[in-house]
């Protein structure tokens, strides 16, 4: 989806023209750069979220273990900030107001989503645990310095 969608919308915008990369090295250069970090911020944080988790991603398989570890201790949802990035980045890359409009929807989505669906399941499994991390991580803005719960720092 991160890549087939904006490449669809890509030749859609430009009607099935060449595809034409960033008009300036600038925006050449900082699209490749947040394209970069956010795939680096989803390969990071998947291989997290298995390697502590337990579990996937999908919701057939979640995790058995609340992860709070490394990235997470900035923000709840960096995997959803790293696809972020990769649209991001490739609305600069193709100078794409469609794939800027889809990155913005995949936002609005899934904010709705966690809001309504994925934090009330986590609350239900993981109970108080989740409650303190959710109370002290935000969503969407990382923090300036990594989070650990009150159970850490009694070690």
């Amino acid at each position: 989806m991160v890549f087939i969608l904006p490449l669809l919308i890509d030749l859609w915008e430009h009607h099935a023209r060449t595809l034409v990369l960033a008009p300036s090295l600038i925006q050449l250069l900082a699209g490749w750069t947040v394209f970069l970090a956010g795939w680096l911020l989803f390969v990071i944080t998947v291989n997290t979220f298995l390697r502590i988790g337990h579990g996937t991603i999908m919701p057939w398989d979640p995790t058995r273990k609340l992860v709070v570890a490394g990235v997470y201790r900035y923000v709840r949802n960096p995997m959803i900030l790293g696809v972020l990035l990769l649209l991001a980045g490739e609305a600069l890359l193709f100078a794409s107001y469609g794939i800027a409009a889809l990155a913005l929807l995949f936002f609005v989505i899934n904010s709705v989503y966690f809001i309504n669906s994925e934090e009330p399941g986590l609350e239900k499994r993981f109970g108080a645990e989740y409650r303190e991390y959710k109370h002290n991580v935000h969503m969407w803005i990382p923090r300036r310095k990594p989070w650990a719960p009150e159970s850490a720092k009694n070690d």
